[in-house]
């Protein structure tokens, strides 16, 4: 797997080698050997799936306390894929970067704990799955704006109307939390 240079410090973006011919293609997604070369994580405790229909934004969520890691990619499909950093002290607190995930190129993208994440569907329907550092736990939940004109996220919404549920929306500015951040450099 290559890797691609990301913006921010701490987000690592792998493009791993695809094999196909007429029949299909063959790709490895996870690798330990190769994560540990790219400083990714391999103690994976949880496994997630979702599928969502086009326009569904999800996010921006994190987990607080101890946090979690994650190892993502499209299995089908086309996404718009956004981290934030929320680690205060951070030279890049608050500041977002997006990336193209789709199931065609294979990218496979790990957001380290201390970033919140979410994800915006462009095609028709799209499964994303990710591999997670610590267990979900409903407990330590938390998230931001996904629209916070403060962290002013780049969503391709000219390309589809946007699904969101009302946590998403009622979700606090990160301005409004900053301050109770667990995460730190």
């Amino acid at each position: 797997m290559q890797s691609i240079a990301t913006r921010l410090d701490g987000p690592v973006l792998l493009a791993p080698k695809l094999h196909g011919d007429e029949r299909g293609f063959f790709v490895e997604t996870f690798r330990a050997d190769v994560a540990r070369e790219h400083g990714i994580p391999t103690d994976y405790v949880q496994d997630n799936h979702s599928r969502s229909r086009q326009g569904t934004l999800r996010g921006i969520h994190f987990q607080t306390h101890p946090g979690q890691g994650k190892l993502v990619r499209v299995a089908r499909g086309r996404v718009w894929d956004v981290v934030v950093d929320l680690r205060r002290g951070s030279p890049t607190f608050g500041e977002w970067e997006g990336f193209e995930l789709d199931d065609v190129s294979g990218r496979v993208l790990y957001i380290p704990v201390g970033f919140g994440h979410g994800f915006l569907v462009l095609s028709d329907t799209a499964d994303f799955v990710y591999k997670c550092t610590n267990y979900y736990d409903p407990a330590t939940e938390a998230g931001i704006k996904f629209d916070d004109p403060d962290v002013n996220v780049e969503w391709p919404t000219d390309e589809v109307e946007l699904l969101y549920s009302q946590r998403d929306k009622d979700a606090p500015r990160l301005s409004e939390i900053a301050d109770s951040l667990p995460f730190t450099v």
